[in-house]
C-alpha cells in the first residue's frame, strides 16, 4: 500500500504527457483495478494535451465523448488539433489513440481572463467535512462481500479524498433518491498552477458520478448483469479554486432511459462558490441473467 502522498505524486506525474511532436503527445496508464483504463484519467490527460497548445487562457469547457474501452497496458497518444485562436477564445479538438483507433474525442475552449456579471444557484446546506467519514473507510468494511475480481478496484487506494455527505450501504439494493453529495480534496499540497488544477478536477469529477443513476432503480455496479460505461462527459469551469482545499460536489439524476442515465453535477468551494458544473450520459445496461 502506497502512502497518499506518493500516490498524489504518481497522479500528478501521470498527467505529465510526453511531447512527441507539435501537436501529438504521449500518456502512460495509471492501473486503479478497474478492467479498463478510468475514464477520469482520459479526461485528464486530454485537457492536459489541449492545455500544451494554448498560451496565456485556461479552459472554459469541455466536450468529451467515450468511444472505445481503453486499454491498460499501452500508451495513449493524444493528437491535438489547432481549430480556431480567436480574439477571447481559442478551440481545441483532442483525440486519444491506441491501437490505430479512436478511443475517446474531445472538444476544448480556453479563454482570456475577463470580468463579467456573476450569479450562482446556492451550495446546498451541509455538514463540513470534518467529521465525515471518508469513502474508502465505507469501501473497506464492505469490501469481502464483492466478487473477488471487483474488490481491488473498491478498496483501491486513491490520491483524492473524498467523504460522503450521506454515507448509506454501497451494495444496497434499496431503491433511493437520484442525487448524493461528496467532499474532495488532493492528499497532499498542489502548486499554484490553474491547468494542473482543472485537469485534477476532471479527473476526479468521474469518481461516482455514474452511479447517480443508478440509485433510484435500486442498482450498483456490482448488480448481477450490470453493464455500465461512460458515454459522454462535460464540463464547465466557472471560478477559481484549488484541489487541496475542500470542495463539494453536489450530483443528481434528472432522468434514465433507452439503457441510459443522465447525472449532473454542481461542484463548490467550501465558501460556498460554485467553481464548476459537469454533465455525464452513461451506459447503464441490465442483462438477464442465464440459468
Amino acid at each position: 500500500m502506497y502512502p497518499v502522498s506518493t500516490l498524489l505524486d504518481q497522479l500528478l506525474s501521470l498527467l505529465e504527457l510526453e511531447r512527441i511532436e507539435i501537436n501529438l503527445f504521449r500518456g502512460k496508464n495509471w492501473d486503479i483495478g478497474s478492467k479498463n483504463v478510468f475514464g477520469g484519467q482520459v479526461l485528464g490527460q486530454a485537457l492536459v494535451a489541449a492545455g500544451n497548445t494554448v498560451e496565456g487562457r485556461n479552459v472554459h469547457s469541455l466536450h468529451g465523448y467515450f468511444l472505445r474501452p481503453g486499454d491498460k497496458q499501452v500508451p495513449i497518444v493524444y493528437e491535438v488539433d489547432r481549430i480556431r485562436d480567436g480574439g477571447s477564445f481559442t478551440t481545441r479538438r483532442v483525440v486519444a489513440i491506441q491501437h490505430g483507433k479512436a478511443i475517446f474525442s474531445m472538444s476544448a475552449s480556453f479563454q482570456k481572463p475577463e470580468e463579467g456579471v456573476h450569479h450562482q444557484i446556492d451550495m446546498p446546506p451541509v455538514p463540513g467535512p470534518d467529521n465525515l467519514r471518508s469513502e474508502r473507510e465505507a469501501r473497506l468494511a464492505i469490501a469481502h462481500h464483492l466478487p473477488e475480481d471487483q474488490r481491488e478496484f473498491f478498496v483501491k487506494e486513491r490520491p483524492i479524498e473524498m467523504r460522503p455527505v450521506s454515507p448509506d450501504d454501497l451494495l444496497s439494493n434499496e431503491k433511493k433518491a437520484p442525487q448524493q453529495m461528496f467532499w474532495l480534496r488532493a492528499n497532499g499540497k498542489l502548486n499554484d498552477n490553474v491547468p494542473l488544477h482543472q485537469a485534477l478536477l476532471a479527473y476526479t469529477s468521474d469518481f461516482y458520478f455514474m452511479g447517480t443513476a443508478m440509485r433510484p432503480h435500486g442498482l450498483t455496479f456490482a448488480t448481477p448483469g450490470m453493464q455500465a460505461a461512460s458515454l459522454d462527459h462535460a464540463m464547465w469551469f466557472h471560478g477559481e479554486f484549488r484541489m487541496d482545499d475542500w470542495l463539494l460536489y453536489v450530483m443528481e439524476s434528472p432522468a434514465s432511459s433507452h439503457g441510459r442515465g443522465l447525472n449532473i453535477g454542481r461542484i463548490y468551494r467550501a465558501d460556498g462558490v460554485l467553481v464548476a458544473s459537469c454533465a455525464q450520459e452513461g451506459l447503464m445496461r441490465l442483462h438477464q441473467e442465464k440459468k
